[in-house]
């Protein structure tokens, strides 16, 4: 997410937060417009799913998610009184968390509640590291999905293995276990663990250009005609990363996704530490 998007979410949600005493608030039907649901019925069930989990994490539903009234305009003038919800920092981030990630207001809202403090290169660091955990989430579906669909055209997990290994020299110009070395990787731990977003999300799209492949030919099958397959989707990857100016082999090592999870997780474990009540 560019460093403009994030100001402008920041500008937008910051206009919406309320406090009783030291106590931030946001009304949900504020929060129903931030995050692009149009409908209230639709975001009521959102809500429904959220207060389910915040009773699952041992907390009283009705300090985070406390029943209001508001006074709202009628399009053809007049007003009159509508139900409402008044939604503590970790009661919006639980909304968050149960509406769809993938679009952009709900992924920025899952992690501006989920830190205290909503300064801008904070949040920009959280969002940055919760986007390359997203990634690597998404390589180990693709990765699965791929390694069921060549099962079937009689790839066992060895077959998949070396399919996945001439995959990596495609694109980085390196062996896994090169890579492995090049980065001190240890050999035990999986490359992608130590790969930045952008090369993660290069060997997913690499995986769904051959799952895609695969499916509509059927005349690929063994282990030779899906390796060639596979080798020319990271061939034409690595072609477009170059012509952007990125070789991948020459990225430096990330962070260990692993530890990665571990804060992140942590803070939102703090979160739910630092809560206020609203009643």
């Amino acid at each position: 997410m560019r460093k403009e998007i994030i100001e402008s979410y920041i500008n937008i949600f910051n206009t919406y937060v309320y406090k009783a005493g030291e106590v931030e608030f946001w009304f949900a039907r504020d929060l129903q417009r931030l995050l692009g649901y149009t409908k209230w019925e639709n975001f009521i069930k959102v809500i429904k799913k959220a207060q389910i989990a915040c009773k699952n994490a041992n907390q009283n539903t009705k300090d985070h998610f406390a029943e209001s009234t508001r006074i709202a305009k009628m399009p053809k003038g007049g007003a009159k009184e509508i139900e409402d919800m008044m939604l503590s920092r970790y009661a919006c981030y639980l909304v968050a968390q149960n509406g769809d990630s993938a679009k952009e207001p709900i992924a920025f809202a899952m992690n501006y509640f989920a830190v205290q403090t909503r300064k801008q290169e904070i949040l920009e660091k959280r969002i940055e590291e919760w986007e390359r955990v997203q990634a690597r989430d998404k390589l180990s579906l693709s990765e699965k999905e791929l390694s069921g669909i060549i099962y079937e055209r009689g790839v066992d997990n060895k077959g998949f293995a070396v399919i996945r290994s001439l995959g990596d020299k495609a694109l980085f110009t390196h062996s896994t276990s090169e890579m492995k070395e090049k980065l001190d990787v240890p050999q035990r731990r999986a490359l992608a663990d130590f790969l930045p977003t952008i090369t993660i999300k290069a060997k997913d799209f690499a995986n769904e250009i051959t799952i895609f492949n695969v499916r509509k030919n059927s005349v690929l099958i063994g282990q030779q005609d899906i390796a060639f397959e596979h080798i020319k989707n990271n061939e034409d990857i690595r072609k477009l990363l170059l012509q952007r100016g990125i070789a991948p082999e020459e990225l430096p090592a990330e962070e260990d996704l692993q530890k990665l999870k571990r804060r992140l997780k942590s803070q939102d474990k703090k979160l739910l530490k630092d809560i206020k009540k609203l009643k």
